[in-house]
């Protein structure tokens, strides 16, 4: 199968696994379609489905990071000893872990085709992430708290693992509590990855945009936080702050460089 084949048979998968989909008609661009495949899997509940469509699913997801292009943390230059900064999209980053920011049902984003990093790192993760997730919530038996976090496979993503951790969100003037919070959530997922032996960890801007946290504050916690807990003999390594955005860009250049 060739990637137009892949995506034709997932949508129609998709489509006929729901009978509300029924008058659903594949759109004939691949831009359409691409974006139907997301819609339909960002709004699928969690559960199994068929080792067939996972195995295409599979092979669909990884060629097109392969188009998107893999970047390796190996070949990034440090701003600081064991700190780097990097401008991109974290799904195509190669890494021991990256951290994703989750809500605090832990199952990713439902909109269709929203634009947070919650619903990009599930779709081209896969369908098994939401599953494993659901797992994971239907264990603990109540909603994430803020400032904690979760570790799952990262199934088609190129890093090893996906930490998932809910930040505060801002209503608001800005308070001690949110800025604690952030912290904490910055402290779970750098222990969550010493513990399970990961070296190399790539943090997003943590409650910034949907979430509202001021954009210049954040970074002040995040960079600080990160220092204190690499000056430790930790197994954590190398820290990369990613960000999408020029506006992040230079806040995190000012304060590291």
């Amino acid at each position: 199968m060739n990637q137009s084949e892949r995506r034709n048979y997932l949508l129609r998968e998709l489509i006929k696994e729901d009978g509300r989909y029924s008058d659903i008609e594949i759109p004939d661009s691949s831009e359409e379609q691409m974006r139907l495949l997301r819609g339909l899997m960002n709004i699928r509940m969690p559960k199994s489905i068929d080792d067939e469509f996972l195995r295409i699913q599979n092979e669909f997801l990884l060629e097109e990071s392969s188009k998107k292009g893999i970047t390796r943390i190996d070949d990034l230059e440090s701003v600081q000893e064991g700190i780097y900064l990097w401008q991109g999209d974290i799904t195509t980053l190669k890494c021991g872990a990256i951290v994703n920011a989750a809500n605090s049902g832990m199952t990713g984003c439902y909109v269709p085709n929203h634009h947070c990093i919650d619903n990009c790192i599930h779709f081209y993760s896969g369908v098994q992430l939401r599953y494993q997730c659901a797992e994971i919530m239907e264990k603990q038996g109540y909603a994430e708290p803020t400032g904690q976090a979760k570790i799952t496979q990262a199934y088609n993503l190129p890093c090893d693992y996906i930490i998932h951790t809910v930040g505060p969100i801002v209503s608001g003037t800005l308070t001690k509590k949110d800025c604690d919070l952030l912290k904490s959530c910055y402290e779970s997922c750098l222990k969550l990855a010493e513990e399970k032996g990961i070296s190399s960890i790539a943090f997003c801007c943590i409650s910034t945009g949907e979430f509202h946290f001021s954009n210049e504050e954040a970074a002040k916690i995040a960079v600080h936080t990160v220092k204190e807990f690499l000056k430790r003999n930790t197994k954590v390594k190398k820290v990369v702050f990613n960000v999408f955005k020029d506006m992040d860009k230079e806040i995190y250049e000012q304060l590291l460089r």
